[in-house]
């Protein structure tokens, strides 16, 4: 799998060692039959995948420029999508630009590094050294994941630091699909915001003109606002956090829309059940929930749960609406996820089309299947 370029080495695959290794020291993988070079990765010793590889079959010197130039490649990939319309985008998914560990999320002119590994403490500076150097920026803000959070501390290192600037205020504005939307970037989940469902919400926006909206698991409203302005007529948002319910008005106050906001502050599931039982029907219905299956053990009830919400939202779509099912899942494959779908709805007796299947917009490309996790499928309801 190194042959081919897969980054990660776990403990059982390393048949030999010279010496003892610590988090964040370089290693050299060599082929255990012609002992030639094959990688170079980060070792680390608080993780089942014990090295992780970033550079293959040509060896190269580890130091500012290489990190520079790896930068600047992924910056040329995402390129593109940077108009009047969107300054923010995933500059760095980790191992897919060969940067494992690492995510870099850019909210206009303020850029959030999230490690999920302490290799990175050793090469902090010169990631975003080189950050700065190649985007024009005016604050860097580091996250840490949880399980580093503590060892962090004795380098100096917390959630919401500034690298560079100074940073204000938490709250960064930013556009997506020409709308205005707020990142928290300290307080925020993950880095402040989800923007790998940036396409899909432009094209629910599409979907909407003069209609009613269902928008489930809508965290701080990424389809809600697009929805409102775009001309929905009444976006019913749910959510189980009353903060997430605050940040869809706080968003919704930054832009301009007529149709009418709702929302619920309940457990989806629930409220699901009670808008069936008290007979609403919608034009649209988005449901995008959060991973279900974090660990291997979980994907059976992942399963079941998508059943359950395909099942749910069907009953609540007018005929010849559209219902919009979507999966973070990674360890629940495109096939998987639509065979839950499809089982919802023919026990339901539900007749279906499938308008459009959608997965990783430009900046979230993944290059190995373990990180190849969004799937979204567009049904016509009968």
């Amino acid at each position: 799998m190194v042959k081919k370029g897969h980054p990660w080495i776990f403990e059982d695959s390393i048949v030999k060692q010279n010496k003892p290794a610590k988090t964040g020291d370089l290693a050299i993988i060599f082929d255990t039959k012609k002992n030639k070079f094959l990688a170079s990765g980060f070792y680390d010793e608080d993780s089942v995948i014990k090295i992780k590889c970033f550079q293959f079959h040509t060896q190269i010197e580890i130091d500012n420029d290489f990190f520079k130039d790896k930068i600047k490649d992924a910056f040329s990939k995402r390129r593109e999508l940077i108009n009047k319309d969107n300054n923010s985008y995933r500059l760095i998914y980790g191992e897919n630009d060969f940067l494992p560990s690492l995510v870099v999320d850019v909210y206009n002119k303020t850029a959030v590094i999230k490690i999920y590994s302490m290799i990175w403490v050793k090469y902090l500076d010169f990631i975003f050294q080189s950050i700065k150097s190649i985007i024009g920026l005016d604050n860097i803000v580091l996250r840490l994941s949880r399980n580093i959070e503590e060892k962090a501390k004795g380098f100096n290192l917390f959630n919401g630091k500034c690298l560079v600037g100074n940073l204000e205020d938490s709250k960064v504005v930013f556009k997506e699909n020409g709308l205005n939307f707020i990142a928290d970037v300290v307080n925020g989940h993950k880095t402040g915001y989800f923007l790998d469902q940036r396409q899909n919400r432009k094209k629910v926006g599409k979907l909407v003109k003069g209609k009613t909206v269902l928008d489930v698991f809508s965290y701080n409203g990424g389809f809600t606002v697009n929805a409102l302005c775009n001309g929905a007529k009444e976006v019913t948002s749910i959510d189980i956090s009353k903060q997430a319910i605050d940040s869809i008005q706080d968003n919704l106050n930054f832009n301009t829309y007529t149709g009418k906001f709702n929302f619920i502050c309940d457990d989806a599931f629930t409220a699901l059940n009670q808008l069936i039982k008290d007979s609403k029907k919608f034009d649209v219905v988005v449901i995008d929930p959060p991973s279900f299956a974090k660990k291997e053990s979980e994907i059976k009830k992942a399963k079941e749960q998508y059943t359950r919400l395909a099942k749910l939202g069907s009953k609540l779509v007018n005929k010849q609406g559209i219902l919009v099912l979507a999966s973070c899942s990674s360890r629940v494959s495109e096939k998987e996820f639509i065979e839950c779908n499809e089982l919802a709805f023919k026990n339901e007796n539900v007749g279906i089309e499938v308008i459009e299947k959608t997965n990783h917009d430009i900046d979230h490309l993944a290059i190995i299947p373990e990180m190849n996790y969004l799937k979204c499928v567009y049904y016509r309801m009968f």
